[in-house]
């Protein structure tokens, strides 16, 4: 008994097998549970339906671990019905782990550390931002090298990246 070649297009066509569509679900929801785990800021970034939103904000406040193992299917469920490649691609870039992301932290890591080592610096961010609050700046400059000449913590330095890699992603997501 001869068998028949297998036809690749009619595979292709087939609906997926109930064990797919079931890890898929399961990848949804496990989708759904990373979003319950961000910050309030950071789930504020990324675009999401109203429903799934208050879903997800709900889910902060269920306590009993049956009634969150039942909210997150549902959490789940409400993934179903958005485009999940988008969120994933907001979530990583959100969280840090996208290329870009990454790379934004290391350029405000460095105008941080060049801004405090030398004055130099500070004209040359001036020139490449000039809608920078030099003002501010500046302030923030001399109180992060006061800190690190005092043995203090570095609040300022900080705070000092904090704007700057807001000043640099702003910037970023002008020009792209």
């Amino acid at each position: 008994m001869t068998r028949e070649p297998h036809d690749t297009a009619d595979e292709a066509a087939a609906p997926p097998s109930k064990s797919q569509r079931k890890r898929d679900m399961h990848a949804l929801q496990v989708l759904g549970g990373e979003l319950v785990r961000l910050r309030r800021d950071q789930l504020q970034r990324i675009e999401l339906p109203d429903e799934l939103r208050e879903a997800i904000e709900f889910a902060h406040r269920v306590t009993s671990h049956e009634a969150r193992r039942r909210h997150m299917q549902y959490l789940g469920k409400l993934m179903r019905q958005v485009d999940a490649d988008a969120i994933r691609t907001a979530l990583a870039q959100v969280t840090g782990e996208s290329r870009a992301a990454v790379a934004l932290m290391h350029l405000a890591e460095r105008w941080r550390d060049r801004l405090i080592a030398d004055d130099a610096a500070l004209t040359e961010f001036i020139a490449q931002h000039p809608a920078a609050d030099v003002q501010w700046l500046r302030a923030a400059i001399r109180a992060a090298r006061r800190e690190a000449g005092n043995q203090q913590a570095p609040r300022h330095a900080r705070e000092l990246y904090r704007w700057l890699h807001e000043q640099l992603e702003s910037q970023a997501t002008h020009e792209g």
